[in-house]
């Protein structure tokens, strides 16, 4: 049976991330089954866990996914290492739904606080104990002090817990610092320092944080019946993958391969043509930065058009944006894409469109209603076509619809989580 910890903090940029991918390589390295997971619509994160200890990492989103799916995604063997997202208690408006504290309940695991220590000394106190004591159904069972200047600073912020059981102490290092861009840390694959920076990371952990005691405070996780999973939109299913491309939930392949869908990857940036398939799934992911390769990768776009009169054809974000007639970088630059949507987008003026979604599709593969999210810098110039989707956002709000149907091609900039 599967035993778990979750590794929370009080906000965004305490250091969880790292800390995270720290303790997955010193354990993976000890030869323990150790696996991460993350709380949220993360693409990126998961990509890093794998790296770090060689196992699958799935995403847990406590705001789309049921509490039943949560825990099958959970079971497994071993120590499963859960990174949350943003605050611990931080989630959707208007409740804070989906916050990390919501795994906690349903998983019924403990909490350890990565507290940034940097800036604070005894007022640390006030942080935890706040944390600790806001609900009584999330067990803040420990601490990790992060950015911790000194060893006298180490000594003022361990006299200031007092009893409450500190974990370890991370001194502050400008090794441990993780490139980011504008929807989080730089890819996995782009990171050619990456073994380097895990292997440096795992091994100041090793001395900085009592990793015996943060094991020992794992709890089991309880078996889940079956959850309902995604139904495939074909038997053959061809996915692009590469680096304009990475934005793909692996439970939605699962899904489709355990309900006996073949699964085909290709790479668009490769100028792969698409395989034979009776669905073609491009994901989300970067197709701004690599405009110019997906414009020049005419065998990938004639095959694409030539699949579009056999094939349902499906882009999420970035592949929606390929999709379209062009693409607008951040320079200004123009790039012809499929034209397969009478769309028109742009990356010179940025708007952030963040959220999650709740979808009632109107054609497309996909049985509504659905669970997703949006979260993107794109700027849509033109849409023109049927939509494909109506939207409410996590309020309930009404946004309108969203998406093109052209034929058998759809798309649009959600992306698709779980069933609703």
């Amino acid at each position: 049976m599967a035993r778990g910890v979750i590794l929370a903090a009080p906000a965004s940029g305490s250091g969880k991330t790292t800390v995270t991918l720290a303790l997955l390589r010193l354990l993976a390295r000890r030869h323990m089954a150790v696996r991460g997971a993350k709380s949220g619509p993360d693409y990126i994160d998961p990509r890093f866990h794998e790296a770090a200890c060689a196992a699958p990492c799935v995403n847990l989103d406590a705001w789309a996914m049921t509490p039943e799916r949560i825990r099958a995604l959970a079971a497994g063997d071993g120590l499963l290492i859960i990174e949350g997202a943003m605050g611990l208690f931080d989630g959707a408006p208007p409740d804070g739904r989906g916050a990390v504290a919501d795994l906690a309940r349903h998983l019924a695991l403990p909490v350890v606080l990565v507290v940034d220590a940097g800036r604070m000394a005894q007022s640390v106190t006030a942080l935890v104990a706040g944390f600790a004591g806001h609900d009584p159904d999330v067990h803040v069972a420990g601490v990790i002090l992060n950015n911790v200047g000194s060893e006298r600073h180490e000594r003022i912020l361990r006299a200031a817990l007092g009893s409450r059981p500190v974990l370890g102490a991370v001194r502050r290092d400008p090794d441990l610092a993780l490139p980011s861009r504008h929807l989080g840390l730089v890819q996995a694959e782009e990171r050619a320092d990456l073994e380097a920076f895990l292997e440096r990371a795992a091994d100041i952990v090793a001395d900085q944080i009592d990793t015996d005691a943060l094991v020992a405070l794992a709890t089991p996780i309880a078996p889940a019946p079956e959850a309902g999973r995604i139904a495939p939109p074909a038997q053959v299913i061809a996915v692009a993958r590469d680096e304009a491309f990475a934005f793909c939930y692996p439970h939605m392949l699962q899904d489709w391969h355990s309900r006996g869908a073949e699964v085909k990857v290709f790479s668009p940036l490769a100028d792969d043509a698409v395989p034979e398939a009776g669905f073609v799934f491009l994901p989300g992911g970067y197709p701004e930065l690599h405009a110019g390769r997906i414009a020049g990768a005419q065998r990938f776009i004639q095959s694409l058009k030539n699949a579009s009169q056999t094939s349902d054809i499906y882009g999420e974000c970035g592949g929606y944006m390929v999709l379209g007639d062009g693409l607008i970088d951040a320079e200004g630059t123009r790039h012809a894409m499929a034209g397969l949507l009478r769309l028109e987008t742009s990356f010179q003026q940025r708007r952030l469109h963040l959220g999650y979604r709740r979808l009632i599709p109107h054609a497309g593969p996909f049985e509504g209603p659905l669970m997703a999210h949006e979260f993107h810098y794109a700027t849509t110039l033109s849409a023109k076509g049927a939509p494909l989707f109506t939207s409410t956002d996590a309020e309930g709000q009404v946004l309108g619809e969203t998406g093109l149907v052209e034929g058998r091609v759809t798309g649009s900039f959600a992306h698709v989580i779980d069933r609703g």
